[in-house]
């Protein structure tokens, strides 16, 4: 299939999910929109984190940081600024942040660099409790001003499809290239004249604005926020493994995780919070072993050549217990 040809469809895919996504809300109970919302968020944090992270492997663990820093840029905001200017400003806010970390950090790699954004995620999160401690003498802001429940949920689809389209975008674009270039060899694309430097800092940005949106946009569901709950590590770690699992390196991967990871996370995270999680393991485990590719690398021709390797297996069972026999 073409480049032009492949293009063509998956901006036919993102309409024909986005006529879906608008139509939920005029027929679908306030589970199943509350549902969506939960889904609409993890597409665009997953899909931007792995425009980011899928393309250069470099595995960030600072989602949360970025979507703490939009939910409390929202909630103080909201009461002097318009809906879309918080969005926005908390998406700004964001994005220096991520500048200035990756500037600091981007040098590292592997287990360094995930252990390094994770830790400046907690420094960030106790700064903020600190700051809230000692200068409003308490910990947690109620919110006010908050929109009605189809502009936030408009506003997170949009962030989504935004999300989905500019991966889309930069897939096909030299500034993408560049990325896979430095998750592919580094020093190769450093001696190629990438200024392999400012493409990780820019990318890591991009992924920050997108969080930092989310997060600014998602902070008004609660009507009250802390550090503890908008700071939560499982808001990055989940990110991770929907990405991981979904295809970190396609684009439609950790959409289609996202979905998956949402229905089982509203049908046993209340009922079975055990279960969930060992689901989530369990997944990541096999999706490691036996689908490297994600989800969206399943084809016709990965059954069939698990059912062949399964007979295989059997076959040689057979005949090790004969010959022990």
């Amino acid at each position: 299939m073409k480049d032009r040809q492949i293009l063509v469809r998956d901006l036919l895919l993102l309409l024909a999910f986005a006529g879906w996504a608008l139509a939920l809300p005029h027929y679908g109970s306030e589970f199943v929109v509350s549902m969506a919302l939960t889904c609409l968020m993890y597409v665009a944090l997953s899909s931007s984190w792995g425009l980011f992270c899928g393309s250069t492997r470099y595995l960030s663990l600072a989602t949360s940081a970025f979507f703490g820093i939009g939910a409390y840029t929202s909630a103080v905001a909201l009461e002097s600024l318009p809906w879309l200017g918080a969005i926005a400003l908390g998406a700004g806010i964001a994005t220096v942040v991520a500048v200035v970390m990756g500037a600091a950090v981007l040098h590292l790699r592997g287990t360094y660099f995930a252990v390094l954004t994770f830790g400046m995620t907690e420094l960030i999160r106790h700064a903020v409790t600190y700051f809230e401690k000692k200068v409003t003498g308490t910990v947690g802001r109620v919110l006010t001003v908050v929109p009605d429940r189809d502009t936030i949920y408009l506003t997170v689809l949009g962030l989504a499809l935004l999300a989905v389209l500019v991966s889309i975008i930069v897939r096909r674009s030299r500034f993408g290239l560049a990325l896979m270039g430095i998750g592919a060899d580094e020093q190769r694309a450093q001696t190629l004249g990438v200024n392999t430097r400012l493409i990780k800092v820019a990318g890591f940005a991009m992924t920050a604005a997108f969080a930092g949106a989310v997060g600014a946009a998602m902070a008004v569901r609660w009507t009250y926020i802390d550090p503890h709950t908008v700071f939560n590590p499982f808001i990055g770690f989940q990110t991770v493994l929907i990405a991981l699992i979904g295809g970190a390196v396609t684009l439609w991967g950790p959409l289609i995780a996202a979905i998956v990871f949402s229905v089982l996370a509203e049908t046993l995270r209340l009922q079975a919070p055990q279960i969930y999680m060992m689901s989530l393991g369990l997944l990541l485990i096999l999706s490691v072993l036996y689908l490297p590719g994600g989800l969206a690398s399943l084809r016709g021709s990965t059954f069939t050549g698990w059912w062949r390797d399964s007979r295989g297996w059997w076959r040689g069972l057979g005949k090790k217990e004969r010959d022990n026999g």
